[in-house]
């Protein structure tokens, strides 16, 4: 559904009327994900990573893709899920 936003580039547009760019789109299998998400400068450097469902699919489609992308793709990123270690973050002020 979303293939063609494999080949996406980083935009610049409008939100809360100001200037906004977002990043490329990635759609891809498991190991073509990491590689491409290990290889972007930006993701490493970023905290939060924004996951995109596409909802039309409907929940047991949805639920794949977020089990997926948890099981495989996540703990590639080094990421740890929230009941397997200490929650970390930024203090709230």
């Amino acid at each position: 559904m979303y293939g063609l936003e494999a080949y996406s580039t980083d935009q610049v547009g409008r939100l809360d009327m100001g200037t906004a760019t977002f990043g490329r789109s990635y759609a891809a299998t498991p190991d073509v994900l990491i590689e491409q998400l290990q290889a972007d400068p930006a993701i490493a450097a970023a905290d939060t990573l924004l996951l995109t469902i596409p909802n039309q699919l409907g929940f047991e489609e949805n639920l794949s893709i977020i089990s997926n992308f948890a099981k495989y793709v996540a703990p590639e990123l080094g990421w740890i899920p929230a009941d397997q270690g200490p929650v970390t973050g930024y203090p709230i002020q």
